[in-house]
């Protein structure tokens, strides 16, 4: 994956929690478990892509 695709996708996945966050009508306490359930999400993602966290290939959930 280029460089260039990473940035797109950060932007675009920033762009879009943006939306979220100033559109939609939640609670506050909802927000920022959104909030925080995508930046690790995305972390994790970023690691993986980066090949800093090639461990995540090895686990397995359910069979």
């Amino acid at each position: 994956m280029s460089l260039i695709n990473l940035i797109v996708i950060l932007i675009v996945v920033g762009v879009l929690l943006w939306l979220i966050n100033t559109y939609l009508p939640m609670d506050g306490k909802i927000k920022s478990i959104l909030n925080a359930v995508v930046v690790i999400a995305v972390v994790l993602w970023l690691l993986r892509v980066l090949g800093l966290l090639s461990s995540l290939d090895a686990i397995r959930i359910g069979n």
